[in-house]
């Protein structure tokens, strides 16, 4: 049914549909109207058959979770930023287990300084325990990766992520095609768990695994991720015959048929991204886009395939790993092994900057020109920056570097209102 609803309102409806037995909830901007909607529609009764758990910490959503899907129960939390930190022991824990537990992730910054805008670095903290992370572009692909993850789950018995940008997503209102229960139903079978705690046949599970046998547990979790890359599709295929839309998948090219600049990037930033190169083509310039929606595991055959005959690949991408560059670009090299293609890592949107069409034109059109850097922080401001190291070098009490950076920005916007110096 159409709607124009929040985004997170529209995941908590989608989920309820998915018939959770156990949802364990701890709130944390941005995602907290999801739980909380969650919470309201097994109150009034709508949602049947549901234990709504409030917990002390996201330490305990995730370990209530993991007891719940052992034990037998669909199971069904989310988190973000510092929460996702908070229960990281627990994340590894159900990914080690492989159980199928579906939580969402409203993408969110970590600190310090505390930030609560959209980018991705919690994500991109846990991106090697084990869950397959999804990235939704938009909240009617959010709505549809949560449904497609719960059979995606249970079909593996493997936890899931799926990740949705807060703010840009969670709290946007949009005109979604929420399912009927009929719909979901016909695409999700009842809960058939592989594993199942049951007293007249006791075991223990995470138990102590030595050197002997630690490589192969491990290999094996490898080997779930590598049948998700087969399943994903197939799932998303199986979902386009029930409900009649494409949604999910491995990766969705974008007019990429003769673009020689191609741009490859997560989450909702895709839809700014398809606004330039709609601009750009029009114009008469060679580019496209590539917008993966699954990240682990990573299409690497797949985007490979889908970069083409491209020239110059550009990688914007809402983290850092500082030292480094890219996450993602990274990742996107490995695509590109057997190649010479340049990849250019763009980083933009941290902390929830915005990331504007004629930033990314400028970005695209000096890759294009071969005078993009391999890395470039898109719209930051380097006079601010060094004048935090020029302080930093001539004092050894330089202070905190957040509050410093808040202070110039204060200072030159009064030296711009002729009211001071920066000095």
């Amino acid at each position: 049914m159409l709607k124009q609803v929040e985004g997170s309102v529209a995941v908590a409806e989608a989920i309820a549909l998915c018939r959770p037995e156990v949802v364990c909830a701890y709130p944390i901007t941005p995602q907290t109207h999801i739980v909380e909607g969650i919470g309201a529609l097994v109150k009034t009764g709508e949602l049947e058959n549901c234990e709504f758990i409030n917990v002390e910490s996201e330490f305990a959503a995730l370990s209530v979770a993991i007891g719940a899907s052992a034990a037998g129960a669909r199971a069904y939390t989310a988190t973000a930023s510092q929460g996702i930190l908070f229960m990281a022991e627990a994340v590894y824990n159900a990914g080690g287990l492989g159980l199928p537990i579906v939580m969402t992730v409203g993408n969110r910054a970590i600190g310090a300084p505390i930030n609560i805008w959209n980018d991705h670095t919690d994500a991109m903290a846990v991106k090697d325990a084990g869950w397959i992370q999804l990235f939704a572009e938009t909240n009617q692909e959010a709505v549809d990766l949560h449904i497609q993850a719960f059979r995606l789950a249970e079909e593996l018995s493997c936890p899931v992520m799926v990740c949705m940008d807060g703010f840009i997503l969670t709290h946007a209102y949009e005109r979604v095609d929420v399912p009927t229960q009929e719909e979901v139903d016909a695409f999700l079978p009842s809960y058939d768990p592989v594993q199942v705690l049951d007293p007249a046949d006791p075991y223990s599970i995470g138990a102590m695994v030595g050197p002997e046998a630690f490589t192969e547990v491990r290999y094996l979790a490898h080997e779930k991720q590598l049948q998700a890359l087969r399943l994903i599709p197939e799932i998303a295929d199986v979902f386009k015959d029930v409900f009649g839309r494409e949604s999910g998948g491995l990766v969705h090219p974008y007019r990429t048929e003769g673009a020689e600049t191609i741009v490859v990037a997560l989450g909702s930033v895709n839809g700014t991204i398809k606004e330039v190169v709609d601009a750009m083509r029009d114009g008469g310039a060679a580019v496209g886009s590539v917008s993966l929606c699954s990240f682990r595991p990573f299409p690497l055959t797949e985007l490979g395939e889908a970069l083409g005959d491209a020239k110059h690949v550009v990688v914007v991408e809402k983290s850092l790993a500082p030292g480094l560059g890219g996450v993602l670009a990274s990742n996107v090299r490995m695509a590109l092994r057997d190649s010479a293609l340049p990849v250019y890592t763009v980083i933009a949107g941290l902390g929830g900057r915005p990331i504007t069409m004629a930033a990314l034109e400028e970005v695209l059109v000096a890759a294009a020109a071969g005078r993009l850097p391999d890395t470039q922080f898109l719209d930051i401001d380097h006079g601010v920056v060094e004048h935090d190291i020029i302080r930093a070098r001539k004092t050894r009490r330089s202070g905190p570097t957040a509050e410093n950076i808040l202070k110039n920005l204060a200072a030159a916007t009064a030296v711009a209102a002729g009211e001071g110096d920066t000095s």
